[in-house]
């Protein structure tokens, strides 16, 4: 650039004596600054050099800024499906949450730091207790926000796992899921005359025992 130029670029590269470019170096605003010191150049060559540098800094800038834009696309790319979801699958996951908004609407489902205030639990670590039922098969939970919620009819009177929840459990144990088998308690079951396997749960637990092992009968020949 001109030597006598004080022009302000977005990028510019000052040449002259030490004590010249401290004075034009006060009148400019950059943020940064990178100095070179020459030992023995021409102001002639000097001018080049800075020259040169005002290219390749332009240069290592908008190559800077097409890799931290490709690494943006390559973000969002890897979070976008790679294909637009089907009819199918957006009628598929309507009917899901709308199966799971009916399951939370159900019933009574419980935090951890619920039942621990109702049980008369330790409120320090009012998790430990019921995850340590989940733990064991004694009860289930929903997954739902980062939350685990158990059901009420799971509960006895004292706010423990009811002794027939767990031989059900283990009967589902590799073939329903949490939510899976939330829908298996709310819903109506011909084994049981109609009724609801948590409607039962608590007075009929071989009923219930019984309907589960026919749900897996079913599924085994279906």
């Amino acid at each position: 650039m001109s030597r006598a130029s004080d022009s302000r670029p977005a990028l510019a590269a000052l040449a002259g004596s030490s004590r010249d470019v401290r004075k034009r170096l006060s009148r400019q605003q950059a943020e940064q600054v990178v100095a070179q010191a020459l030992a023995d150049a021409s102001p002639d060559e000097a001018d080049a050099i800075a020259a040169t540098f005002t290219s390749v800094a332009e240069l290592v800038k908008n190559l800077m800024g097409r890799q931290q834009h490709q690494a943006l696309e390559s973000i969002v790319e890897a979070l976008v499906p790679k294909a637009p979801p089907t009819p199918h699958a957006l009628k598929e996951a309507a009917m899901l949450a709308q199966a799971r908004t009916a399951v939370l609407e159900s019933g009574d489902w419980l935090t951890a730091a619920q039942i621990a205030g109702l049980a008369g639990f330790s409120l320090s670590n009012p998790s430990a207790q019921p995850n340590k039922w989940k733990r064991e098969g004694a009860i289930f939970a929903l997954r739902h926000h980062g939350v685990d919620y158990f059901p009420g009819y799971g509960l006895d009177a004292g706010y423990r796992p009811l002794k027939a929840m767990a031989p059900v459990l283990a009967r589902f144990a590799k073939a329903k899921d949490s939510w899976g088998l939330a829908y298996w308690f709310m819903s109506a079951n011909s084994f049981l005359a109609g009724k609801r396997p948590l409607d039962l749960l608590a007075s009929a637990p071989e009923q219930v025992l019984a309907a589960a092992e026919d749900e897996l009968q079913g599924v085994a020949h279906g």
